[in-house]
Order: structure tokens, then C-alpha cells, then sequence
């Protein structure tokens, strides 16, 4: 039987890639895994408490969109952190922020735009739930060169105006991942005087928003409350999963305009699942709480303390600013991560896995991504082996 065409081009995911790539081969020693980019720092004790409190509501249905005390929890913390106030009706909650990255382009974009199929436009580099999202959509993704050239972020001045007249939405990561680069208030505003003038959506994906060396990241909600943007023009995604060292519990929101707001939590009554009831009671509460997240944010910070003294001497090395990843670059990622598994066994992402093929060049063929998750002593020995074999 066939399958939709819309999908059948995908490239395997990143995982099965990697596992197809390495797992033929034994390891060249103990293992020491920094490929995927799933926290390892402790959580707060009060989640699996409150969990276990309120286990009696998993024999009820939770509400869609989000329990009155959960929007509030969001809310408040959006306002004391970028100091926008919301309503509940501008808020959902969400299974983890890749449900949300695909679900609004799916509930947003239009058919065509100017008679036209639109356009999604996606940094290259990119997380995968912008493609399928666009593609789902009825879209084509359209991918714009995030490289040390244009700060490992979109050049929108080399953006052609015919491209953003069919643009129904444009994805943009701060901090960026894998890069770490954190998008300015400047830039944030003007990706949205764009959005204005050529009518498009911006998908803000700010996951690693809380995880930063000695800057805080502005946000597009705080800079578009600046311009007085349309709220219809933004909508911000946010998640516990980094945040809050929390990837199992699948918790996070997006935050938009009301109308836009409605259309996506309509989707979601026929074809998502809202947040467990016992998921939501610990989700307001993390978002509450600020004391684990600095805590985590200072045991980062010496971690890239200690890649920067590591790895410091390497030609290209660079501390981000923001995130948990490192982006190094190599002559050959597949080759490289390759080569560190069989002589080491440090396990890491090429970053051909993370981009797309556009105009003759994957931008992250001579790169891996690092995830700086591990322990201590076993991220040390793993920036070690990298150090001597690159």
C-alpha cells in the first residue's frame, strides 16, 4: 500500500541513523554517552510527591487545555520572567514542546498564501517537528543557512522578498539548537516588522531558555510587548524538559495569540491528549519554583568551565552562550563521531543528522554535537578523549 507522499521522502530519523552508524561496532571503551540531549541533573523531590498526592485523578480525563492552576502557575511565571502578562485564553499546555512545534503549523498555516502553496521557513540546522510540521501542513519547508557565517542564526536581510511574500510561518530556535547562539531583542524584532509586512507567523522555540552562561536570553514575548506587536503574529514555546531536568514527565506550553490559541487547543480536542491530571498538579508547581533551575544553571556553567579548559586550544572551539550543547567542528561528523565511538566509546551526534541538504551543502557536515549531560567525572573523560582524537 502506498503512504502519503507528503512523508515518504523523510529522511530516517536522527536516532536510527546513529544507531545504524555506530552500533556494528563495539566500543572502544567505557561508555560515556553525549549525543542525546536528555538532562541528567536531579529534579525537584516535590514532583514525584505531588504525583503520588493526586495519583486518584489518572481515573479521570484531564482538561485539554490545561487545568486552571496550571495556566496560572504558566502565566505567572511568564510575567515575572519576561515581564508580559497573559491570559488563560492566550495559553495551552502541552505534551512536551515538539507536540506544540508540530501542532501549530498543522492548526495555523494556510492552504496557500497568495494562491500559492506556502512557505515555512526553517533555520538549517533545525528540530525535526518543524519539517514534519510544515510538511503536514500542506507546506514546503524552506531552509535558511544557520552558520558561523551569519552567527549560527537565519541572515535575514539575504532572505529574497518573493520567499517571504508566500511565508505562512517561520520557526526560529533561541538559544539555538545545536549552536547555542541566542537570538537579540533586535533580532527578534525584526524577524516580527517581517512577519507584519509580509504576513506570516513566528513558531519561538526557546526550550534552552534557561539555561545560559552569564547572559540572560531576551524573549520574543518580552520584545514583541516592546513594539507593541499583533499578538497573532507570535507564538512562543516553552518546556520542562530542559528547564526543569524533567523530559519524562512531557510538560510544557505555547503562549500566542487568542485566536491562533483556540484553533490550536480545537485541534487538540480531536486529535492530541491533554496532560494527566497528576502531570499537571507538578507541572504548576515546577513552574513555580526557580531554586532547582539556578541550581542547575550554575552545575552547567562549570561544565562549560570545564570544556573551555579542555577543549579550549582546539582551532574552532567556541563556548555558547546558551544551551547544554557543544558544536565542534571536525572535517567529517560521520566519520568523526564514528571514530570516537570505536577507539573511545564516547558516543556523539554528527551534525549531518540535524540539517538538511539546500542549494548543494548540509551546513552541519563538519560538525558534532556534544550534549553536556553526563556526570561530572564521566563528561571530564569524554571531553578528554575528544580533545586527543580531533
Amino acid at each position: 500500500m502506498q503512504v502519503p507522499e507528503r512523508f515518504a521522502n523523510l529522511p530516517d530519523h536522527t536516532w536510527p541513523r546513529l544507531r545504524a552508524l555506530l552500533d556494528s561496532h563495539p566500543p572502544g571503551g567505557e561508555v560515556v554517552d553525549l549525543s542525546i540531549g536528555e538532562p541528567q541533573h536531579a529534579f525537584p523531590e516535590f514532583v514525584s510527591e505531588t504525583i503520588s498526592g493526586c495519583a486518584g485523578d489518572f481515573g479521570r480525563y484531564p482538561p485539554n487545555h490545561g487545568s486552571p492552576e496550571l495556566l496560572a502557575a504558566i502565566a505567572g511565571w511568564i510575567e515575572r520572567r519576561f515581564g508580559v502578562g497573559l491570559d488563560e485564553n492566550r495559553l495551552m499546555a502541552l505534551n512536551g514542546t515538539r507536540e506544540g512545534l508540530f501542532s501549530a503549523s498543522v492548526a495555523l498555516c494556510p492552504e496557500e498564501k497568495d494562491g500559492r502553496r506556502p512557505f515555512v521557513l526553517i533555520p538549517n540546522p533545525f528540530y525535526q517537528a518543524y519539517m514534519t510540521g510544515a510538511l503536514a501542513a500542506g507546506a514546503e519547508p524552506v531552509f535558511l543557512p544557520a552558520t558561523r557565517e551569519t552567527g549560527f542564526l537565519p541572515d535575514l536581510d539575504a532572505i529574497d522578498r518573493d520567499v517571504l511574500d508566500r511565508t505562512a510561518a517561520f520557526y526560529v530556535c533561541s538559544p539555538a539548537n545545536p549552536q547555542g547562539a541566542v537570538a537579540s531583542r533586535t533580532y527578534w524584532q525584526a524577524i516580527l516588522a517581517l512577519a507584519e509586512r509580509h504576513d506570516f507567523r513566528v513558531f519561538a522555540d526557546e526550550c534552552y531558555s534557561e539555561i545560559w552562561r552569564s547572559e540572560r536570553p531576551v524573549g520574543a514575548l518580552e520584545a514583541a510587548a516592546d513594539m507593541s506587536a499583533d499578538p497573532e503574529r507570535l507564538y512562543v514555546f516553552h518546556s520542562l524538559s530542559k528547564r526543569s531536568n524533567l523530559p519524562g514527565l512531557r510538560s510544557g506550553f505555547v503562549a500566542g495569540g487568542t485566536r491562533g490559541i483556540a484553533e490550536i487547543r480545537r485541534l487538540r480536542s480531536y486529535a492530541g491528549a491533554p496532560l494527566p491530571g497528576p502531570v499537571q498538579r507538578a507541572s504548576a508547581r515546577v513552574w513555580g519554583d526557580e531554586k532547582h533551575v539556578e541550581a542547575s544553571r550554575q552545575r552547567y556553567a562549570r561544565k562549560f568551565d570545564m570544556a573551555d579548559r579542555i577543549l579550549g586550544g582546539i582551532e574552532g572551539y567556541a563556548s555558547p552562550p546558551a544551551g547544554f550543547f557543544l558544536w565542534l567542528p571536525v572535517q567529517d561528523g560521520e566519520d568523526a563521531a564514528l571514530r570516537l565511538w570505536r577507539e573511545t566509546g564516547v558516543r556523539v551526534l554528527p551534525g549531518t543528522y540535524l540539517a538538511s541538504e539546500a542549494n548543494g551543502a548540509n551546513p552541519g557536515a563538519g560538525y558534532i554535537r556534544v550534549a553536556m549531560v553526563a556526570d561530572e567525572p564521566e563528561l571530564e573523560r569524554g571531553l578528554e578523549e575528544l580533545r586527543d582524537r580531533l
